[in-house]
């Protein structure tokens, strides 16, 4: 009978045990559904399976799996009859339950997340949340520093509105 692998025995291991949540929590602020964010993180990782091989292990990879889970999040998208679907479907603020201040704090970063249009999300998501660099940013989604910069300003105007509306800030 053959051991099994531990993740000390496979750099992918290693890599599927130490960055899973940030997979998933990568695709939750990107605006998928908590219903739909472990299978996709599950298919992230086939992705990372696949490409593992040109992978340049002289860079940070947590761009790399950011840049398969975006992809992967717009293929969902496209192919799912629920792409319309918002974060607010699932937790309405204004709605009539009194109770709905308690709710955690990350949900409403989700909420605020959600209401960015999504090229301005990615930045704000990898500039903010993931402190990747500018410069870095702007390699992986192929656009000028620039414009990067200019997508992260306007992204944090929209961000505290958001959560302003939401009535987390005084």
């Amino acid at each position: 009978m053959q051991s099994r692998r531990t993740s000390s025995n496979h750099p992918l291991s290693d890599i599927y045990v130490e960055h899973f949540a940030y997979v998933w929590r990568t695709l939750r602020r990107l605006g998928v559904a908590v219903r739909d964010a472990e299978d996709l993180a599950q298919e992230v990782f086939v992705v990372v399976h696949r490409r593992w091989a040109s992978f340049d292990a002289t860079r940070p990879v947590k761009p790399w799996l950011f840049g398969i889970a975006y992809n992967v999040m717009r293929d969902h998208r496209k192919r799912s009859s629920t792409r319309n679907e918002t974060l607010e479907e699932q937790w309405d603020p204004r709605g009539s339950d009194p109770g709905y201040r308690a709710v955690e704090a990350h949900e409403i970063v989700y909420l605020a997340l959600q209401s960015l249009p999504e090229d301005r999300r990615v930045v704000f998501v990898l500039y903010e949340l993931d402190h990747v660099p500018m410069k870095a940013i702007g390699e992986l989604l192929q656009i000028p520093t620039h414009t990067g910069y200019s997508r992260l300003r306007v992204a944090r105007t929209e961000f505290r509105a958001a959560v302003e509306e939401l009535g987390a800030v005084s």
